[in-house]
C-alpha cells in the first residue's frame, strides 16, 4: 500500500478538499479528485528530504549565540553606511565566490540562513557542481577576508554539526 500511496492521509485529505471545491460527489468528480489525490501523494513522497544527523548538538548553542552576536554587530555596521557615519571611506559593494567544503544539504541551508539574515550580506547563487557559493557584501573591501570569515566562522561549526 505503501508503494501505490505513500501518504494516504494526504490523499485523503487531497481529495476531500477536492470535493470541496467541485462542490459536487458525482462519480467524475471522485475519480477526478482520487487521480489527483494519488498523484499529489506520489509527489510529496518524492520531495521528501533526506533525514538530517545531527553530529554536535553541543556545539549549536555557541553558533546561535555567535549568529545572534554577529546579527546585532552587522545591524549597527550596516545602520552607520547608510546613514553616512561609518567615515568618508568610499563604500565598495561586490560579490565574493566562496568555495566550500561542506555538502550536507541541512548545512549548505544553515549557512545560506545565516548569512542571509546577516545585514549587509546576501547569498546570491550556489553552484554545486564545483560546490561554490556566490555572496553579495554590501562593503566588499577583500573578497579573501570573506572566504575566511565564512569558512572558519560558520562553515567549520556547521560541518561539526551536520556531517
Amino acid at each position: 500500500m505503501t508503494r501505490w500511496l505513500p501518504h494516504p492521509l494526504v490523499a485523503a485529505s487531497l481529495l476531500g478538499l477536492w470535493l470541496l471545491l467541485v462542490e459536487s460527489l458525482s462519480p467524475g468528480s471522485i475519480l477526478l479528485g482520487a487521480a489527483l489525490a494519488v498523484a499529489g501523494s506520489r509527489a510529496l513522497a518524492a520531495l521528501t528530504p533526506p533525514t538530517a544527523r545531527l553530529r554536535r548538538f553541543s556545539t549549536v548553542p555557541g553558533l546561535l549565540l555567535d549568529v545572534a552576536v554577529e546579527v546585532v554587530r552587522s545591524n549597527n555596521a550596516v545602520a552607520r553606511i547608510i546613514l553616512g557615519a561609518a567615515g568618508t571611506r568610499i563604500r565598495q559593494s561586490g560579490f565574493a565566490f566562496i568555495p566550500l567544503d561542506m555538502h550536507s544539504p541541512y548545512g549548505l541551508a544553515a549557512l545560506a540562513c545565516i548569512l542571509t539574515a546577516t545585514p549587509g550580506t546576501v547569498v546570491v547563487d550556489y553552484d554545486a557542481a564545483g560546490n561554490v557559493m556566490l555572496l553579495h557584501v554590501l562593503d566588499l573591501v577583500d573578497e579573501e577576508t570573506w572566504v575566511r570569515i565564512v569558512k572558519d566562522k560558520w562553515e567549520q561549526r556547521l560541518m561539526d554539526i551536520f556531517e
